[in-house]
């Protein structure tokens, strides 16, 4: 009896281990198939976003200079090299690294 009383706490923290570990891996999963930003969303719209800074109307946005994207950008949460990436001003979406919005501000 004593064999299967130790054998209990092991598959009791197996299993909640492995809850753990696959609830985990699901978030991370769902974190990694957010949607892009859409150019027309009220908060693209709002801050001017353009998925391709080449497309950005200097005209209307005197601010933007060539050069500037949002891989560039402190706000975004990717690496330059990714094709997209986070940013907190579009919670739960992710901005293309080559885009640009007027929040841009330089990494340093």
């Amino acid at each position: 009896m004593n064999a299967l009383t130790n054998n209990t706490p092991n598959r009791r923290t197996f299993i909640l281990q492995s809850v753990t570990g696959l609830s985990a891996v699901a978030v991370a999963g769902q974190a990694s198939a957010q949607a892009m930003v859409d150019e027309k969303d009220p908060q693209a719209a709002a801050l001017a976003y353009k998925a391709d800074a080449s497309t950005v109307d200097k005209a209307k946005q005197p601010k933007f200079a060539a050069g500037q994207n949002c891989g560039s950008c402190a706000l975004f949460q990717g690496k330059a090299s990714d094709a997209s990436g986070g940013c907190p001003l579009f919670a739960g979406k992710k901005v293309a690294t080559k885009g640009w919005c007027s929040a841009y501000a330089k990494k340093a």
